[in-house]
């Protein structure tokens, strides 16, 4: 029952100040809600446990090739046979690759739609936990390797199949099934024709199949097909590689003692393929999750040490409010005590009135915390793994009680106990004059000095991430942007068989698109910037790379049709282009890119230099660089990314990425591009049409987003700092009335008066900016690699928010400095 007194006496108290209330709820609420919003962000990404039964002993197996500098790697068949003979190790062992596979419209309702789809191992569905709804699920059988076509006795060539190949075994996701097939449960069993190929569909998975690898690894998350894979490990290829590859720890064995083994099967692939020797092929274990939120966890823990910063400076603001009124409610305390009130009655009274507030402001700040975790998903990079699970869930609404009792703890203990100390005599000899403000002076210019420091850290934050932010848009990417529209042409091997069908199509598209009006130029290639996808690599190296293959280096490999570079806006620096003539069997000159020209041949002109590079068969074959262009960077306009070498399409490669270079707005071109696929023939798919500003938009998404979080946060900081600081001058100037006055009168003018206080302020200021000096300097480390083209201490930063904190500091005192540069002496020395 004392307890319900003590909050009944709390909630009355506090009703008879609604101004201060209100301030207290408002600013902790502030805290207490960007806190919890972050808090959900972290609880998803970071301590969530994948949604996989036995999460913690899935490992990821990546492969480097250190002399090369390649990291995460795909996995070659042949190496995947070797681990599912770990069995000491794994107790399950399974593979995938993914992609995207257009299926035509069938005209029945049907249209042509881009299908996500994974090739996986048939133990992969068990390993991962996927449950099926309708129908089976893979069995070893599935996954069988197609029999070996008969040779032909005379030639010793093999058989041409007779019939079409048996179907394939699919399982499809749920919404898939939904979508293509109504949910119709009759169709598990049956053979479909998606696609160019026929499946057997096996059975339908229930929603939540996914797989969760980090961004850097080109996995789609979820697929609608899931395909039994058929090769034959055992005797599959060593060099080409495609697989990621996931396992799960045999029980007992730890993670150090996996990695120890799985060195030795390394170590035994090194020995017995030369290749993988001169690559520098090594393999390794990184548990699924700490893998996937590998790259994110700095920049996720630095927001939530910044958004607790906030809280820490609203703590503060609050603090030194309660400690103010706690100071004008002297007398009562005063009066309570002689009335026989033990401290620790007082105590509880002062705390039981932060409770009140901490959980108020818990309520409206959970409310806040839910806008902003809307704004988070929309805001949110791609890279952050399982973004559209952050809610506001149990744990969440927990966290922010939590966070409003130890908030109380912060700023209502100490108002607590010097109120619960009155020097009753004394105070009560003051009759009906103001309470002493003085004696807690000290405290609360303490409290302004850590809420400058800590604005002060989250401004130089915001300051980094914008300065990071324009490097972005200023950094040149290799090709001109502007005015180009990019699009994804699939089907073409479906509407034509044949290698040259496909290139008619091609030839008949380009001068449609070319007829257009505003369009100037058009090319296609195997890959563009900034597109997404895997970047194809492959081996090369000069003349002495062939005795010595540690010499071979990777790089990007990229097919072009001629007018590429020109309709890119990418620099010619030495020789010359591919022209028509280049495009016949077995060309035998190359273009590179500059930065594989200076690595190859630093001071040497690279035109007419000849390069070894394997395109054709498993070794490299010579080829002549005919042309120097300049670096485009495929990843991001601020990371260099790797060399490239370019062919023409001669060799048969693919060309699905399409470029448009329009005088007009190219976002304006998409209706027209479709209208002429579609006059082509009305199979093709058209997708992902996009202009390549968008592009690289989408590229600085991570930067944005960091760049948005800290400066909300710095914003929020800056006012509540200077909130605070105002109300410390304000509170000083009443306790200095006095003061003031005799100064006055013995005629101090009223710049002075108005120069004391000022400079009261910027002190402060100055000592919160110093202090928090080494406190940036910390955080702007933390952000790592989210920092593009500026230094963590950047002194360019630092000065400027300094001054501009000061700026802001010294606005903020001039109404409390101008109120006592106003006084009347008479009136202030009355006071005393």
């Amino acid at each position: 029952m004392t307890w319900f007194k003590d909050v009944f006496q709390a909630v009355r108290s506090l009703r008879k100040t609604p101004a201060f209330t209100l301030t207290a709820i408002l600013t902790l609420a502030l805290g207490i809600g960007a806190t919890a919003a972050i808090f959900s962000v972290v609880d998803a990404v970071l301590l969530r446990p994948l949604p996989y039964p036995g999460a913690d002993r899935l490992v990821h197996i990546a492969q480097d090739m250190r002399a090369r500098d390649v990291v995460d790697f795909p996995i070659a068949p042949g190496d995947f046979h070797d681990f599912r003979q770990m069995d000491d190790t794994f107790e399950n062992v399974a593979s995938m690759f993914s992609f995207q596979q257009t299926v035509a419209g069938d005209g029945a309702g049907r249209e042509t739609e881009r299908v996500p789809v994974a090739v996986v191992s048939t133990s992969l569905p068990a390993l991962l936990g996927f449950r099926v709804t309708h129908g089976r699920d893979f069995v070893p059988e599935d996954g069988a390797p197609l029999p070996t076509p008969p040779v032909n006795p005379l030639t010793g060539q093999p058989l041409a199949p007779q019939g079409p190949p048996p179907p394939q075994t699919v399982l499809l996701s749920e919404d898939y099934f939904q979508r293509r097939f109504g949910g119709d449960p009759s169709i598990v069993g049956l053979i479909q024709e998606l696609g160019a190929q026929r499946f057997q569909i096996a059975g339908v998975l229930a929603r939540g199949a996914e797989l969760l690898f980090p961004s850097n690894v080109p996995v789609i998350q979820a697929p609608d097909m899931w395909i039994a894979d058929r090769t034959d490990f055992a005797t599959a290829s060593r060099i080409n590689v495609s697989l990621r590859v996931i396992a799960r720890l045999k029980s007992g064995v730890s993670l150090e003692q996996a990695r120890g083994e799985m060195e030795r099967v390394g170590a035994d692939l090194r020995e017995r393929f030369p290749i993988k020797n001169t690559a520098g092929v090594y393999f390794r274990l990184e548990p699924m999750h700490t893998d996937l939120v590998a790259d994110v966890r700095p920049v996720v823990l630095t927001l939530m040490g910044a958004v607790v910063f906030v809280l820490l400076i609203a703590c503060a603001n609050v603090a030194n409010l309660m400690l103010v009124r706690t100071a004008a409610r002297e007398r009562e305390y005063a009066v309570r005590t002689a009335l026989g009130g033990s401290r620790a009655r007082l105590i509880r009274q002062v705390l039981t009135e932060g409770l009140v507030l901490g959980l108020a402001a818990a309520a409206v700040g959970l409310a806040l915390a839910q806008g902003l975790v809307r704004g988070l998903r929309a805001l949110g990079p791609d890279n952050v793994p399982r973004l559209t699970e952050i809610a506001i869930d149990p744990t969440v609404v927990v966290f922010g009680v939590a966070l409003a009792v130890v908030s109380v703890l912060l700023f209502a203990v100490i108002p607590a106990v010097r109120g619960s100390r009155p020097n009753v005599m004394d105070i009560l000899r003051r009759a009906g004059r103001a309470g002493s403000l003085g004696q807690g002076q000290c405290i609360r210019n303490g409290v302004v000095v850590v809420e400058v420091a800590l604005s002060f850290v989250l401004l130089v934050g915001s300051g980094l991430m914008l300065r990071s932010f324009l490097s972005l848009y200023q950094a040149d990417p290799g090709f001109a942007a502007q005015g180009l529209v990019t699009f994804q042409l699939t089907n073409q091997f479906q509407v034509a068989t044949s290698p040259e069908g496909v290139q008619a199509i091609d030839v008949d598209l380009q001068g449609r698109l070319a007829a257009l009006p505003s369009v100037t130029a058009v090319t296609v290639s195997s890959y563009l910037p900034l597109t997404g996808g895997q970047e194809p690599l492959t081996r090369y190296g000069r003349e002495d790379a062939l005795t010595d293959p540690g010499k071979f280096q990777q790089a990007n490999v990229v097919f072009v049709r001629p007018g590429f570079f020109d309709t890119m806006g990418t620099p010619l620096v030495d020789g010359r282009v591919f022209a028509d003539s280049d495009v016949i069997p077995q060309p035998q000159g190359v273009i590179v890119d500059s930065r594989l020209a200076e690595k190859m041949f630093p001071g040497e002109r690279a035109v007419g230099k000849r390069l070894y590079v394997r395109i054709q068969r498993s070794e490299p074959d010579p080829y002549e660089i005919i042309g120097v262009v300049g670096h485009q960077r495929n990843l991001s306009p601020a990371v260099d990314g790797r060399e490239a070498i370019y062919f023409t399409p001669a060799y048969g490669a693919p060309l699905f990425q399409w470029a448009v270079r329009s005088s007009g707005d190219p976002a304006q071109l998409a209706a027209a591009i479709r209208r002429e696929v579609a006059a082509v023939s009305p199979r093709l798919g058209v997708f992902d049409v996009a202009t390549m500003s968008s592009l690289i938009d989408e590229s600085a998404a991570g930067t944005r987003f960091v760049l948005w979080m800290l400066g909300v946060f710095g914003a929020v900081a800056v006012i509540l700092a200077a909130v605070g600081l105002h109300s410390v001058l304000s509170t000083a100037v009443r306790q200095r009335t006095a003061e003031i006055g005799v100064r006055m009168a013995f005629g101090a003018p009223a710049r002075s008066i108005f120069q004391l206080i000022v400079g009261h302020g910027l002190v402060l200021s100055a000592i919160g900016v110093a202090v928090g000096i080494p406190a940036a300097v910390m955080l702007s480390r933390a952000l790592g690699t989210a920092l593009v083209n500026v230094s963590a201490t950047d002194p360019l930063t630092y000065g400027v928010i300094a001054v501009g904190f000061l700026l802001v500091a010294a606005v903020s005192c001039g109404v409390p400095a101008r109120r006592a540069s106003k006084l009347d002496p008479l009136t202030a020395l009355r006071q005393d």
